[in-house]
């Protein structure tokens, strides 16, 4: 196994063959597979960890045959498994719950104005023309006096999940501030990220706190000329489409000209304000249904944690 796929797990429910990045456990009379499935799970970081090689570590089925399994009966096996199978179900549940809100926004969307980037009923216009369009910065991580004591939110692009952003990882001071060029934006900001690893790039956040950002964001700003939740959904809903505008080699990243010059559909204001007050509706159930997917997946962890160590 290789690369970020190390200790990726899968119980096969049919017979089948695999490549030579997989290695195969195959059942017997002392370890059921559902149990072995969890047992190895649980072991991911450690896997990784232990991965040798430069760009692409790997790990190795002797690596894998000297890993060691606490021996329990059958029947215990089986309830550890039958526990865990109960907390993945509702995890999984809690997921699909999340996705099938996200298709009613977008049903919503298509229903009112006809489509994203292609709807024929109302005009599109430059995000420019709507609204103004920065960047952030990052103090000198090397300035203690910039970081050590900051009381100023400082948001980063991997905290970007489509998210209203209230709680932030790490703060910067006044100096920090001063001395960089990171800005402070109001609440109400819609952040883009700009670049990032895996699926970061295009992702957005919705500000619900007065802060400042690093230089893979753009933040719009606040406008009287459009929505911001809408606006903040339009972003959301053309994800797939503003990430395919990036530009480079073998990491594209999007900048500041090509947000700044994004068409934003603009349909009458008070059409805009009719969306924003479903979308704040099925956010308020997606946030109750996230904060219940943490808890299980916590206790998934914790139960993890007491079963294997």
């Amino acid at each position: 196994m290789y690369g970020a796929t190390i200790g990726a797990c899968s119980i096969l429910p049919f017979d089948a063959s695999t490549n030579q990045a997989c290695a195969a456990f195959l059942p017997n009379d002392r370890v059921i597979p559902e149990y072995l499935y969890y047992f190895l799970c649980s072991k991911k970081e450690k896997f990784i960890q232990d991965g040798v090689g430069g760009a692409q570590p790997n790990i190795s089925a002797g690596y894998l045959k000297k890993v060691e399994i606490e021996e329990l009966s059958l029947n215990q096996q089986k309830q550890i498994a039958a526990t865990l199978d109960k907390v993945t179900d509702l995890i999984n549940k809690r997921k699909q719950q999340l996705e099938k809100l996200d298709e009613l926004v977008k049903a919503r969307f298509v229903e009112m104005f006809g489509g994203i980037s292609d709807s024929k009923r109302y005009p599109y216009k430059a995000v420019k023309e709507l609204t103004d369009v920065i960047s952030g910065g990052t103090p000198s991580r090397e300035v203690s006096e910039y970081w050590e004591g900051g009381t100023i939110p400082w948001v980063k692009t991997t905290e970007l999940q489509n998210n209203i952003i209230t709680e932030i990882d790490e703060y910067v001071t006044e100096a920090g501030l001063d001395n960089s060029s990171a800005k402070l934006v109001p609440a109400g900001t819609v952040l883009i990220a700009m670049y990032g690893q895996g699926k970061t790039r295009g992702m957005t956040g919705y500000l619900g706190v007065e802060a400042c950002t690093n230089q893979a964001c753009a933040c719009i700003l606040p406008s009287d000329s459009i929505n911001q939740r809408f606006l903040w959904k339009f972003f959301v809903l053309s994800y797939d489409n503003l990430r395919d505008m990036a530009k480079g080699g073998n990491q594209p990243n999007l900048n500041g000209n090509i947000i700044k010059n994004y068409p934003v559909l603009c349909p009458p204001r008070e059409l805009q304000e009719q969306f924003a007050a479903f979308v704040e509706k099925t956010d308020k159930s997606k946030q109750q249904i996230q904060q219940s997917l943490e808890k299980l997946e916590t206790l998934k962890k914790s139960l993890m944690q007491e079963y294997f160590g």
